[in-house]
């Protein structure tokens, strides 16, 4: 009978696998990482009422003002995919920071314009938004940030249309 020193000596489990691939891992890290600095961003809009995709929203809209955009073409610009573009800007219009206006020539044509309450509000955002992203990755030196971005334009490449919004953005 073995004694109890080798009983309590068993050789440790083998340690499991964290990751089945290297893009899994990739991809995992991809995920966590923007949950971590989606927590900064989330915790700013929250204290205006907005939503990151409200102000994505917004954003593009002010870059196109006075002129108007296609609530298509506004949902292709935005950074994530909006499943109900329709209910995004119901909120926006309610709150008085975007107008819709259907063209006479084509009534399924909806444009989207940011109103002057909107550009207010994101006139105050501009400053806490640089200083969010500061807080985000502002201890990244720039050349790794642009490294970073190529990157990242590489990995979506197959997954975009190229000619998309997207397809290359510096």
């Amino acid at each position: 009978m073995p004694s109890s020193s080798v009983l309590t000596k068993s050789a440790a489990p083998p340690k499991a696998r964290r990751f089945d691939s290297l893009e899994q891992e990739a991809f995992l890290h991809l995920w966590r990482t923007y949950d971590r600095l989606r927590i900064e961003e989330d915790r700013l809009f929250e204290a205006f009422g907005l939503t990151p995709q409200q102000y994505n929203a917004l954003r593009l809209l002010r870059a196109r003002h006075p002129a108007s955009l296609p609530t298509l073409a506004l949902a292709e610009r935005l950074v994530s995919r909006a499943p109900d573009i329709t209910r995004l800007l119901d909120k926006l219009e309610e709150r008085k920071l975007i107008r819709r206006d259907r063209l006479a020539g084509n009534r399924r044509v909806v444009e989207v314009r940011v109103t002057d309450a909107g550009l207010k509000l994101l006139e105050t955002l501009d400053e806490p938004v640089r200083r969010c992203h500061a807080r985000q990755l502002g201890h990244v030196p720039r050349a790794r940030l642009r490294q970073l971005i190529s990157l990242l334009q590489e990995a979506r490449r197959p997954h975009e249309a190229p000619d998309g919004a997207w397809a290359e953005t510096s």
